[in-house]
Order: structure tokens, then C-alpha cells, then sequence
């Protein structure tokens, strides 16, 4: 079967197009990620994101959870539904807005952001391996680059193709 030509001419370079590279290696690398906690913690990459902003950042509403993230409402809500229900993450009420919960890390959640941690940290030291420290500099503000004008350019709404 054949590829049909890109509205431009020619043919559309899928290979080569930068956004669809970009999910194809963040989902690549999401699976290696959670191949190395997922079997031994029962963790899906949703709820690790979720528990390593936690971690990371400390206690923060679901919505700043989302936004850390660039996960949607309902990701976010499913997997802090999951590990509330295991005892990872606590729910308290926002003093400031009865109608907000303000999420933590439990103790065991705790626990487990600093197992899961450093198999991450492997994982990612793995996949840069064959890059120089140059390289990983260069990628690095590339990436940061390619972020703030993300953000900049097309705001931070999760869209779901």
C-alpha cells in the first residue's frame, strides 16, 4: 500500500515529523520505565507520575497534579483514585476551598516513591548510555526549549488524538 501524498506534495514524512517521534520514544520509554516498577509495585505509568510529582513536589491539589504532569482531569482522577484506595496517597480538604482536596504522600507511598526512584534513575541511565556528556547537555536544552515553546506557543490542554 502506498502513502498519499502530504495537501504540500510529496509524501508525508511521518518518520521524520517531530511530534509524532516524540510520542512514539515517550511511549517507549513509559514502557521501559514501568516494566522496571510495574511488576513488583502493581503500578500503572499514570499512577507513578502521579505519585513521583508527589514525591517530588509535595502536597498539591489533583489539578496542579494534572498540570505537572499534562495529564487530563480524568487520567489524573483514576490513578489518584488508585492509590488512595491502596493507602499511597491521602485526601484532605483544602482549608482555603472546602471544595478542593489537597493530595500526599502516605507514609507507604513515601516508601515507595523512594524504591521506585532509583529504578527510574536506571532505566534513564541505560537509555543515555551511548550518548556523550555533550550530547545529553545538548539534549537536554533542546528539550527545554522545545517545552517552553510548547507551553508558550499551545498551552499546557491535554488533547487526546
Amino acid at each position: 500500500m502506498s502513502a498519499l501524498p502530504s495537501p504540500l506534495g510529496g509524501p508525508f514524512d511521518l518518520e521524520r515529523f517531530l511530534p509524532f517521534r516524540l510520542s512514539v520514544l515517550g511511549n517507549r520509554v513509559t514502557r521501559a520505565v514501568a516494566r522496571a516498577y510495574g511488576p513488583r509495585f502493581q503500578m500503572s505509568a499514570p499512577e507513578w507520575r502521579s505519585l513521583a510529582v508527589l514525591g517530588r513536589y509535595g502536597a498539591m491539589s489533583a489539578q496542579e497534579v494534572g498540570e505537572r504532569t499534562a495529564m487530563d482531569k480524568v487520567r489524573v482522577s483514576r490513578a489518584v483514585t488508585r492509590l488512595a484506595g491502596r493507602r499511597l496517597v491521602t485526601r484532605r480538604t483544602d482549608p482555603k476551598d472546602r471544595r478542593r482536596a489537597i493530595l500526599d504522600l502516605s507514609a507507604e507511598g513515601r516508601e515507595i516513591y523512594q524504591q521506585i526512584v532509583p529504578l527510574a534513575l536506571a532505566v534513564e541511565a541505560d537509555l543515555v548510555a551511548d550518548l556523550s556528556a555533550t550530547e545529553r547537555a545538548a539534549l537536554d536544552a533542546a528539550i527545554r526549549k522545545l517545552e517552553a515553546r510548547a507551553r508558550h506557543q499551545h498551552g499546557d490542554e491535554e488533547i487526546e488524538t
